[in-house]
């Protein structure tokens, strides 16, 4: 143990004291941090590549601008401050949607992490730090065995069944007229005049089916 501590130190040391060396060293560690992060975990369960350029450039240029200020005295309030900035981002054209913004936060966060972590400090640490981020977001993308609850919007025509009393009735209905697994059912309104009711059908499923904003579903300003 001590071997290892005095390795450490050794390494800290030399890496303290050739700045381009201790730059080089940090941004590689971000770099593949990011990389197994965003293509690794992200890319291969939502391929989405606009997304990936944005996680990667918020990313990168995060860990410049830190490390490149770090020498003055900002530190941890300038690393709350760029949090601050980046929390009332609002793209005019999306709404980025809340999985996104997950991965936003947490590449904005290696980023600071990998470049503002003191250069006394053990550089076994900020490794743990960075793969206790990648591990849990791995962990929660994919360990959680979590239902979405997806509805379909549907125009019925039997109003007969839409009463409490024969509600089974009508979800058995639904289930064999679109073949998903409907569980409850919520009327929205009755047209009486053309015997037609507006409902949400609900199911369960692995996949969030709702669409995304990201690909095309979210509302301008104008």
């Amino acid at each position: 143990m001590e071997e290892l501590e005095g390795s450490s130190n050794a390494i800290n040391q030399f890496l303290g004291d050739n700045i381009v060396i201790e730059f080089g060293a940090r941004f590689l560690l971000n770099l593949l941090v990011i990389l197994i992060l965003v293509r690794g975990i992200y890319y291969n369960r939502y391929k989405n590549k606009d997304f990936v350029f944005t996680f990667f450039l918020f990313n990168i240029v995060n860990f410049l601008l830190c490390f490149l200020l770090s020498t003055t005295k900002l530190k941890m309030g300038f690393a709350f401050g760029l949090f601050a900035i980046f929390s009332i981002i609002r793209y005019r054209t999306v709404t980025v949607p809340v999985r996104e913004m997950g991965y936003f936060f947490v590449c904005v966060a290696i980023g600071i992490i990998n470049a503002l972590t003191p250069l006394n400090m053990s550089h076994y640490e900020l490794l743990m730090a960075d793969v206790l981020l990648v591990g849990l977001t791995f962990g929660l993308e994919h360990g959680l065995n979590i239902k979405h609850e997806n509805f379909k919007e549907i125009r019925y025509e039997k109003v007969e069944l839409v009463s409490p009393d024969r509600r089974e009735e009508m979800i058995e209905d639904l289930r064999k007229r679109i073949g998903l697994p409907i569980h409850r059912v919520e009327i929205l309104n009755i047209d009486f005049l053309r015997d037609v009711a507006r409902i949400h059908a609900f199911y369960y499923s692995d996949e969030n089916e709702t669409k995304s904003a990201a690909y095309g579903g979210g509302e301008s300003d104008d």
